[in-house]
């Protein structure tokens, strides 16, 4: 597989790149004092609430949250993923991207396998246009409805009858041959020599999110078995997290309020042709979680279309089962289930794009969760009830916590007639009890930040700080909440220098923090160096004196009503003591 991109690149590249000028490219920025404004892309505004900040290379919406550095932009703008977001901002800032183990050995490396595969993709599509053989192909396009136009946006090719047409015009040295095979083109004969995987078949070339060729499928003409073939797993192709059509989708149309997962390369193309141009397909597979994952990357709604038959609310049931484990907040699943004898092909083609247009047609997954449970136990007696809990406990346990998995529960102890905090508690979605605001003292509208808070905000407004105080050995002492944090960020920034506030986020991409180090980095500090670093000595210095206080060590920041009995006798010790603390630290 390709390898991964060096986080001192990323590093270097945030600090290269402008974020003010990769933004304004896309949503037009006016300046607002020391920072940039415009109305969100991410949600509809009157106002401006979305701001950008040259001095932290970091974007930040007041109104839906949405925050992020010029990497994440892209992906949640553009809907790229990773890699392709660096690439992209490299390009802008003419560096090349290099890799810290890259796919090597008797099967070619990576960038040769893609020209390889766009070679590939060039030599069906010639076919197609130009073989004797492929009247009978371009017949079948033809009969299912196809033009032109959509079968050139897929790049639709053909494979003649015969065992090396592929291997005659490409393999034409040792290396390509091996390189064929590595890419899934060619299959080894037992003694040694190679022959075409694909023959006699329509071929749908299957695009990454750049769109370039890393697989194929393949359509018999006749009733021959198997009717499709896909690539097998290569270097580049992975079918498990792989979407047919996902490319040209996000082509279509940069934002995708809905995504329809469908289950064939035709269902794809026909719905395309007819303005349905939000349509992927899992590739010979059941939907996965990593294609989950891709999805909600581009969209925030799934809608899975199924016939209406038996084997369709099956394969439902079993994309249902995938999902429950991903659906956190601001994802959404529906399904939509074709008429008796329809496909989503030959629907469209039928009644045109209004069925799939109609959000009232969509069955929620909700609905669909309990209607076949209930389908399922018999509802007017208690053994039935109790059933429906127990084949429903398994599955919402399933479901990440919050108001999603608290609606669920609530219908299923209406269902069940029993009282929703036993339910909840059966199915792991107990409620979280509300804390009442803290009075706010006569001199302040809120709580004074932290010790340890301060000192991280600090350190990731000023990364540089962490070169000029080393950290102290004090602080392995103290289990305040946030510590750890504290000292990798430390840590981290001693390591390279160079990095700047949106480098530091970059690194905590993938974990849970990055939300809270967001939310941080909109806070204000002093704009000097000096007030700034006199700041972070005094909160480093207050944090090393409360380490040497085992007894404060327990509970620094919580209020009079969060504390235990013993937090609070071990203060009463302090302040009998003549040790009082003036204020929280």
């Amino acid at each position: 597989m390709a390898g991964r991109i060096p986080e001192s690149f990323i590093n270097d590249l945030i600090a290269r790149v402008d974020i003010v000028d990769v933004i304004d490219e896309h949503v037009p920025l006016k300046k607002a004092g020391r920072n940039y404004q415009a109305r969100c892309p991410f949600h509809d505004e009157r106002t401006p609430s979305f701001s950008v900040s040259p001095d932290k290379q970091f974007y930040y919406c007041f109104g839906c949250g949405a925050s992020g550095t010029a990497i994440g932009f892209l992906m949640d703008y553009l809907h790229m993923d990773f890699p392709e977001a660096v690439h992209e901002l490299a390009g802008r800032a003419g560096m090349t991207v290099p890799v810290e183990a890259g796919f090597k050995g008797r099967t070619g490396d990576v960038e040769r396998l893609y020209a390889l595969l766009a070679q590939a993709q060039q030599h069906y599509s010639a076919q197609l246009k130009d073989h004797p053989q492929s009247e009978r192909a371009k017949e079948y396009l033809k009969g299912r409805g196809l033009d032109g136009r959509t079968a050139a946006a897929f790049q639709l090719g053909f494979a003649p009858a015969g065992w090396d047409n592929l291997l005659k015009a490409l393999g034409t040295d040792n290396e390509k041959i091996r390189d064929l095979e590595a890419a899934g083109l060619l299959i080894r004969k037992d003694d040694g020599g190679h022959y075409d995987r694909f023959r006699e078949r329509i071929m749908f070339p299957i695009l990454d999110q750049r769109g370039r060729v890393i697989g194929f499928g393949g359509r018999v003409l006749g009733d021959e078995e198997p009717k499709y073939l896909n690539s097998p797993e290569t270097p580049l192709f992975h079918k498990g997290r792989e979407l047919y059509g996902l490319f040209q989708a996000r082509k279509a149309s940069r934002q995708l309020p809905r995504l329809f997962v469908v289950e064939g390369y035709m269902d794809v193309i026909a719905l395309h042709q007819h303005g349905v141009t939000n349509a992927v397909a899992t590739l010979g597979t059941a939907t996965t979680p990593d294609h989950l994952e891709r999805l909600f990357k581009t969209t925030p709604e799934v809608v899975f279309c199924f016939d209406g038959d038996e084997a369709g609310r099956k394969a439902a049931w079993r994309a249902l089962e995938v999902s429950l484990p991903v659906l956190r907040e601001g994802r959404h699943v529906s399904f939509l289930f074709m008429p008796a004898g329809e496909d989503p092909d030959s629907l469209v083609r039928k009644d045109g794009p209004a069925v799939f247009n109609n959000p009232k047609r969509f069955t929620p997954l909700s609905d669909f969760l309990f209607d076949s449970l209930l389908a399922q136990i018999n509802p007017n007696t208690d053994e039935g009830r109790a059933r429906l809990v127990d084949l429903a406990k398994p599955l919402l346990a399933g479901v990440p916590a919050g108001a999603y998995k608290q609606l669920l529960a609530q219908r299923l102890a209406k269902l069940a007639g029993m009282d929703v905090p036993t339910v909840a508690a059966l199915v792991g979605a107990k409620s979280v009890k509300r804390v009442p605001a803290y009075p706010p003292s006569a001199g302040s509208a809120r709580r004074s930040p932290s010790l340890v808070r301060a000192a991280i905000r600090l350190l990731l407004h000023k990364p540089p700080l962490a070169v000029k105080l080393e950290p102290p050995p004090d602080l392995r002492n103290l289990t305040l909440p946030g510590v750890p944090l504290l000292q990798e960020l430390w840590e981290l920034a001693r390591a390279q220098p160079g990095m700047n506030s949106a480098a530091v986020l970059e690194h905590w991409r993938d974990r849970e923090e990055v939300s809270h180090l967001r939310k941080l980095l909109m806070d204000e500090i002093p704009a000097d160096e000096e007030g700034a670093e006199h700041e972070f000595k005094a909160a480093v210095s207050k944090l090393c004196a409360l380490a040497g206080k085992k007894d404060a060590v327990a509970a620094p920041d919580k209020r009079p009503s969060e504390l235990s009995e013993e937090e609070k006798n071990a203060l009463r010790g302090r302040f009998k003591s003549g040790k009082p603390s003036k204020k929280s630290p």
